[in-house]
């Protein structure tokens, strides 16, 4: 009874979200193109020839993060573009240049916006000024191209930060931060005070032709601010100020529809995993000092081993370095283990194929469509092939550690604990080549939460074994698509 409730709850839930997340979509039409090789997605009603939005996500971003303020705009009649920035998405070339100057990096992200935006006045027959909205990294981008491109006109950023910023430039621009960034509420706050040294977080301030303002989306940080319906109605306010617009149109609710969503096809897991063959497993529980030799000791050797190999074979961020973190720290945990004489019990192929179907092909094609890209590129697909080896062997280490899901909660967030704190050790040795593992780390907070679930139900049906299989190809699945590429220096790719 309890396994039928559940499934009846969970799949309603996912029903009724993904219905909630459609209407919101619905009649709006949304179109796949490219401009040169830059993935583009319209947003319109059918008609609409109102004023041309272009959109930018921010850095390990993509465009389908932004979507939420793509469809409140053309529901409100304006024409908006998102696009994958170089490196970004399902965008297949790879970021290049210097990401410490302003002249690399930086710039030929700036010059790829242009593109865009000259692409997508000619494609629209649009003579008027672009607005233009992005998010976190893109912010920087979006100011310095408004300095080079004088089609562009009101600039909305989220989360924005930029050096570019003075009293007169931009000279429209409404900045929107989360509650919960109070980093970049204080910039947006002196940005305002460069145009009215008493103006205050909230105000809307005008002088000599500049008009700037800046607020707070309440209860909201870094990532939520992309759903925040108080963002995207002072979104579509400025711009319908700056274009002399009155739009009668509030913000469909799709943040708390999407989050519902993942939390139906997580919690589905549970019954469907019943229909799976049960495998009699002979699991010897690992004494505490056993388990806290494998979890703590490889934590500071694999670093201290890693940083030191001279790797430059993967076009993604640190992926180099991480695949062989992965790999030396899953080997370490095993070797303990398998010294201490822990088995990890029975294996089903069924339950690791059933367990990476439902992660890659079901909860990864509605984080695709709703949430983030998650398909990947030609090119990405032997990046997951190398991240595959290391983190398969992780997982394995770490299904055995947690007992499958059964040990105790200290030990099982000990011993992913003792994970983080191995990255975070590479990061104080090789702060200059390895910064951007911190990046990594909510993303294996986030995955723990939602994949350690669904292995704990696999691993009680077919073995440890099967879910950590499941779980090192879907985790290698995700780092692959998400991070950015970028060229290797000498020409490589």
């Amino acid at each position: 009874m309890r396994v039928w409730l559940v499934f009846l709850v969970s799949l309603s839930l996912a029903v009724v979200a993904t219905w909630r997340l459609e209407t919101a979509r619905a009649g709006i039409s949304i179109t796949d193109t490219s401009a040169e090789r830059t993935p583009l997605t319209r947003y319109a009603m059918p008609g609409a020839d109102g004023p041309l939005i272009v959109i930018a996500h921010g850095f390990a971003g993509s465009r389908q993060m932004m979507q939420a303020y793509a469809l409140t705009l053309a529901r409100a009649g304006y024409v908006a573009y998102t696009f994958d920035f170089e490196g970004h998405g399902q965008h297949t070339v790879p970021m290049s240049g210097d990401v410490d100057e302003i002249s690399g990096t930086t710039r030929l992200l700036v010059e790829q916006t242009v593109k865009v935006i000259s692409s997508t006045t000619r494609r629209e027959g649009w003579s008027g000024p672009v607005g233009l909205l992005g998010h976190s990294m893109a912010t920087d981008i979006l100011i310095r191209a408004s300095m080079d491109e004088p089609r562009i006109g009101p600039l909305v950023l989220l989360s924005a930060f930029s050096q570019a910023v003075d009293e007169t430039t931009p000279s429209d621009m409404l900045l929107i931060s989360g509650q919960w960034e109070a980093g970049l509420r204080a910039f947006g706050e002196r940005a305002l005070q460069m145009v009215d040294p008493d103006a205050t977080e909230g105000a809307i301030v005008e002088s000599d032709g500049v008009r700037r303002g800046a607020i707070v989306a309440p209860a909201v940080e870094h990532v939520g601010i992309l759903y925040s319906r108080a963002g995207q109605d002072a979104a579509l306010a400025w711009f319908d100020q700056s274009f002399g617009r009155n739009s009668d149109q509030a913000a469909p609710v799709t943040g708390s529809w999407f989050m519902l969503l993942i939390a139906g096809l997580v919690a589905l897991v549970y019954p469907l995993s019943r229909l799976l063959p049960k495998r009699e497993i002979d699991l010897t529980p690992i004494p505490a000092r056993t388990f806290w030799l494998a979890a703590l000791p490889p934590a500071i050797v694999t670093p201290l081993a890693a940083v030191w190999v001279p790797l430059n074979l993967l076009p993604v961020l640190v992926a180099d370095y991480l695949a062989l973190h992965l790999l030396l720290f899953g080997l370490l945990q095993l070797a303990i283990l398998r010294w201490a004489g822990m088995l990890f019990g029975g294996f089903s192929p069924l339950s690791t194929l059933a367990l990476t179907l439902w992660g890659v092909l079901v909860f990864g094609g509605a984080l695709h469509r709703y949430g983030a890209n998650f398909w990947p590129t030609p090119d990405r697909l032997a990046i997951i092939a190398a991240l595959s080896i290391g983190a398969i062997l992780f997982m394995m280490s770490d299904a055995r550690l947690s007992e499958g899901g059964k040990a105790p909660l200290l030990r099982r967030w000990g011993a992913r604990l003792a994970f983080l704190l191995s990255l975070g050790v590479a990061v104080v040795l090789d702060p200059t080549d390895l910064f951007f593992l911190a990046m990594i780390a909510p993303v294996i907070v986030l995955f723990y939460v939602i994949f350690g679930l669904m292995g704990r139900w696999v691993a009680a049906r077919g073995g440890v074994v099967s879910a950590g299989l499941g779980q090192g190809v879907i985790l290698a699945w995700a780092l692959g698509v998400s991070f950015p590429l970028f060229a290797i220096a000498g020409g490589g790719q």
